[in-house]
């Protein structure tokens, strides 16, 4: 298990201070009971969905490992957009509260998945013919929330980090060539805990040998500075009517607007 700090959402310049270091910072208590709640509702019935039409063997992850896609759509990932005790983390690191969401997803394993090799979710896209800045040069430009609906353990595949490889240009071991101990560099926390992570820090999924699948939602932002071609326009004018108005400013470029026929 690796050994990290987990703080509460008030410790905000602290947090900031461990994610420029290691990639990513732990948040305990990060969800209310209620939101806790109705993520963990949602997380079940996207899954019961998606396993009905999905064999575990065509798991869009590996055998067994699913993402759930994006599912910004769902209330259920909708409410976490604007989440009061993330976002003043989120505007300590950037020193700026003109960040957007990217969007909203996550992933799953269930009883039976492997070891994932460790991964970055983030190429680089400055593509520098002489080799001098690449994606590692800059401050992070993408963050995603991850919100943990179960307690991570060591048996039930319990997602793992390797610390401050978020600026390294150090290639990506493959799983043959990794050290024993990236191997056993897994998060252990209660559900209702968030992992803000550099999107570029090293990471992967552990075995998942237990009785129960193992959920965490997803919520992306982009730095002030960043944008992709990640952005899906599925969060209904509805539903994105109903949130706050820092979640509609946060989400305007997911927004789905219904084109008139006429």
């Amino acid at each position: 298990m690796l050994q990290v700090e987990i703080l509460d959402p008030t410790e905000i310049k602290k947090a900031a201070t461990i994610f420029y270091r290691d990639g990513f910072t732990i948040i305990q208590n990060a969800l209310t009971v209620d939101q806790l709640v109705m993520a963990q509702s949602g997380a079940e019935r996207v899954i019961a969905q998606q396993m009905k039409n999905i064999p575990l063997d065509q798991a869009n992850r590996g055998y067994a490992r699913y993402s759930f896609g994006s599912q910004v759509h769902h209330p259920e990932w909708a409410q976490l957009i604007d989440n009061p005790s993330i976002l003043p983390i989120l505007e300590t690191i950037w020193n700026s509260s003109d960040f957007v969401c990217s969007g909203a997803g996550g992933d799953y394993s269930t009883p039976g998945a492997e070891i994932q090799p460790l991964h970055s979710d983030l190429g680089d896209f400055f593509n520098d013919s002489l080799g001098i800045t690449t994606v590692k040069d800059v401050p992070t430009p993408f963050i995603v929330v991850n919100y943990l609906m179960v307690e991570f353990t060591q048996i039930n595949g319990a997602t793992r980090f390797v610390p401050g490889t978020h600026r390294t240009r150090t290639p990506i071991p493959t799983l043959e060539e990794e050290p024993k101990r990236f191997k056993q560099s897994f998060i252990s926390a209660p559900a209702g805990t968030a992992i803000v992570r550099d999107v570029r820090c090293w990471h992967g999924g552990t075995p998942n040998v237990s009785n129960q699948i193992r959920p965490m939602l997803g919520i992306g932002y982009f730095a002030p500075w960043y944008r992709d071609s990640r952005f899906e326009p599925l969060l209904p004018l509805q539903l994105h009517q109903t949130l706050s108005n820092r979640a509609q400013h946060l989400s305007r470029f997911l927004v789905k607007h219904e084109t008139s026929l006429n």
